[in-house]
């Protein structure tokens, strides 16, 4: 996969649900671009289910497979039974940007260590198979210095490559802080050059 060009984020909130030895497991996944919507999403869940008897969850707050920002719980099953496998599933899935929780209701029944860990990873797996996704676009930030002369011809090299500035400081040169596709990143680089005869500095933020 291309991360670099974008990659499969979840596009709204799926929920499946499993009855296993009597104990009923319903997963719900939904977007999560920081850990924060992620805690967000695990608090919303747990007030929509308050007569349950675990919440548990797991997320991957980056792009797939990152484990930068990451984060799970067993809430209260014995440990490593339910977050681990979760978090595990999310993140050789190939989706990124996704929270997972999923809700127990125990039934009466133990499942064991294996019984556990496979009913949860079971329950992620299943509801990523017809999970909605969209394609998350990977962004670039550049920082651009070029003399006075260029600013008309560098606005219009952004609007281009759908470039947007979000600093700009005008002392000796001209200098942009803007943000691009990343699969765009190249031909601006390319255009840029053309544009000030080599005389553009261009330096990578990210």
């Amino acid at each position: 996969m291309d991360l670099e060009h974008g990659y499969p984020i979840p596009s709204s909130e799926h929920e499946t649900e499993a009855v296993i030895r009597r104990s009923r497991f319903r997963t719900l996944l939904a977007p999560a671009e920081s850990p924060e919507a992620a805690n967000a999403f695990v608090q919303r869940v747990r007030a929509r289910y308050p007569d349950a008897s675990h919440h548990c969850w797991a997320f991957v707050a980056g792009p797939p497979g990152d484990t930068v920002r990451v984060g799970m719980s067993d809430d209260g099953e014995p440990s490593g039974t339910a977050g681990r496998p979760m978090l595990t599933v999310l993140l050789h899935s190939g989706v990124g940007e996704v929270v997972a929780v999923c809700v127990r209701w125990y039934g009466g029944t133990n499942l064991g260590t294996g019984g556990l860990q496979r009913a949860y990873a079971s329950g992620v797996k299943r509801t990523l198979e017809d999970l909605p996704v969209r394609e998350r676009i990977a962004r670039t930030r550049l920082e651009v210095v070029f003399d006075y002369s260029h600013v008309d011809g560098v606005q219009r090299l952004l609007d281009e490559v759908d470039g947007e500035i979000h600093q700009e400081q005008y002392g000796a040169d001209v200098r942009y802080r803007v943000e691009l596709p990343e699969i765009r990143r190249m031909a601006f680089v390319r255009a840029m050059a053309d544009l000030t005869s080599g005389g553009a500095e261009i330096r990578r933020l990210d």
